[in-house]
């Protein structure tokens, strides 16, 4: 018998964290005897199946909060529910009652879809507001669909893309108080949420102002670019559906003007991806800000306890609540 010490890892895309933890040291294992018992002893350990895909997707017990409520609405393409969950800035329920305000669409990372991914950002962003760190803004977490925040031609039922830009905009802005333009209207994500943004904020820039995209996987959106469409033998979108493809179709015009901000940790396995599409947004002559987290892994909420402050001022700034944001040093 010998003593080692167990590294247990635990790694998830759904909820774009990463997390370490140390078993105790005094546990002991059997030294593997044969080859059989070395091979299973190395094996990684298999990755945990997602949860089924479903359209709503109540706020757990553990992440509800006072300001963030769990909503649906009547999708017209489906014929079914779709929820969403929406985080309410301080003084809009017991504020001024006319009182409107922009709104930052976010986009959960990971496949498939559900509206409460990422909602562990919540009272991050609530505590930056209510401090008065950050304006009031309200923040609309999105359900991507099956295959998160992208349309599968010929498939009614995975259209993610179109059923939030076509429907869930129009619904929040029919039922909450938002200010219902695109000069209040932003855009973020994080891992996967990071590529749709980045997607999304090119071909709709007559929606949005301002967008952020965190941690995307470009070099998966570079091979989806040259290979037509397809991301896996099964998988395959629109010709030029992807943010390589789409940032050269913008940069011909350069109009509407987006303001971009491009953020990631350096520990994360997309950093070097993130380095190469920014340079390639500058090839394109596409201005954006950049910020880059040292020693972060790949975890929207890592990113969030060091830059919340920074990434919700740097939508205020674009909807015009204030003059600046802070910058990246």
């Amino acid at each position: 018998m010998r003593h080692v010490v167990c590294l247990v890892l635990s790694f998830s895309l759904l909820a774009g964290t990463a997390s370490f933890a140390e078993a105790p040291q005094t546990q002991s294992v059997d030294k593997p005897t044969s080859k059989a018992d070395k091979k299973n002893a190395t094996r990684k350990p298999r990755k945990k199946k997602p949860a089924p895909f479903a359209w709503v997707n109540p706020i757990p017990k553990q992440r509800q909060h006072p300001s963030l409520k769990h909503g649906t609405f009547q999708s017209p393409s489906l014929k079914h529910e779709v929820g969403y969950a929406i985080l309410l800035p301080p003084g809009y329920t017991d504020g001024e009652p006319d009182k409107r305000f922009p709104v930052v669409y976010y986009l959960h990372g990971g496949r498939p879809g559900s509206e409460s991914k990422s909602i562990a950002l919540v009272p991050q962003m609530h505590s930056a507001m209510e401090s008065g760190q950050v304006p009031g803004m309200i923040y609309v977490f999105v359900n991507g669909g099956p295959v998160s925040h992208y349309n599968i031609p010929g498939e009614p039922t995975k259209q993610g893309a179109d059923v939030f830009i076509k429907e869930l905009i129009p619904h929040i802005d029919d039922t909450y108080r938002t200010i219902a333009d695109r000069e209040h209207r932003g855009i973020e994500g994080f891992s996967q949420g990071g590529r749709g943004t980045m997607r999304l904020s090119l071909r709709y820039p007559d929606l949005f102002c301002s967008a952020a995209a965190g941690g995307g996987g470009y070099e998966t959106e570079r091979k989806i670019s040259e290979s037509g469409g397809r991301e896996s033998a099964t998988l395959v979108f629109a010709e030029g559906d992807n943010a390589w493809d789409l940032a050269r179709a913008y940069s011909k015009a350069k109009t509407p003007e987006v303001d971009w901000m491009i953020y990631v940790g350096t520990k994360g396995f997309n950093y070097q991806n993130n380095l190469a599409y920014m340079a390639f947004l500058k090839s394109l002559e596409i201005p954006f800000e950049s910020i880059v987290v040292p020693d972060v892994p790949h975890s929207g909420l890592k990113i969030y306890e060091q830059r919340c402050v920074d990434l919700m001022r740097f939508h205020a700034a674009n909807f015009g609540l204030i003059d600046t944001a802070i910058k990246d040093e």
